[in-house]
């Protein structure tokens, strides 16, 4: 059970939070991403997110121009065009902490993903704090930002070595139209594949 169990305004914002997003198809939103490696300086990049049941993700960067993360729901896919290659993982093998941001879109269940929960006013915001229960995920502790209409506006995922992604969200529109072809990543040519699966 979470820690504020007994505070019913509380349950019932986590559940709003968990229907806004269970329900929902697809997802499209803006997004600004600030990685902090430890003991170094943060970099920022920018770009559109595009969700698809089940667990297809695809992150259009425009900042830096023409990078792209897929995840077609079996494999991910990283595109970076100034190396001119491609990466391609097993999802369920992946580090990155991109990966579980695929449980924004039907798989949201705060008291079976995480533990240790707490939460806190940040302005008109609630700030959620969470560690994850699973013991083979990459990272250490999320937290969601969420506000009074239950969207998710900010998460801030930790790693055990301390690195820190986080994330702001903007513009989300719910079940936008979005074809299964956006989440199949087709390298452009010339592009060299390094095929991480072992396969």
């Amino acid at each position: 059970m979470s820690a504020f169990a007994g505070d019913a305004s509380l349950e019932t914002l986590l559940k709003n939070v968990e229907n806004r997003y269970n329900h929902a198809k697809t997802l499209q939103v803006l997004f600004t991403e600030h990685y902090t490696p430890p003991n170094s300086g943060s970099r920022t990049e920018s770009g559109l997110l595009l969700l698809r049941k089940p667990g297809r993700m695809r992150w259009e960067y425009s900042q830096p121009k023409g990078k792209l993360f897929v995840g077609d729901g079996k494999y991910l896919w990283l595109f970076t065009p100034e190396e001119r290659r491609a990466e391609k993982w097993k999802l369920e093998a992946s580090e990155d902490m991109r990966a579980p941001l695929a449980f924004l879109l039907g798989k949201l269940h705060f008291d079976k993903e995480f533990t240790n929960l707490q939460a806190h006013p940040e302005g008109p915001d609630t700030r959620i704090k969470a560690e994850p229960k699973g013991e083979d995920l990459p990272y250490s502790a999320v937290e969601f930002l969420v506000t009074a209409d239950d969207r998710i506006r900010q998460l801030k995922v930790t790693r055990f070595d301390n690195s820190i992604l986080l994330f702001d969200f903007d513009q989300e529109k719910l079940d936008p139209p979005l074809e299964a072809k956006l989440f199949q990543f087709q390298a452009p040519a010339g592009v060299q594949i390094e095929d991480e699966t072992g396969q």
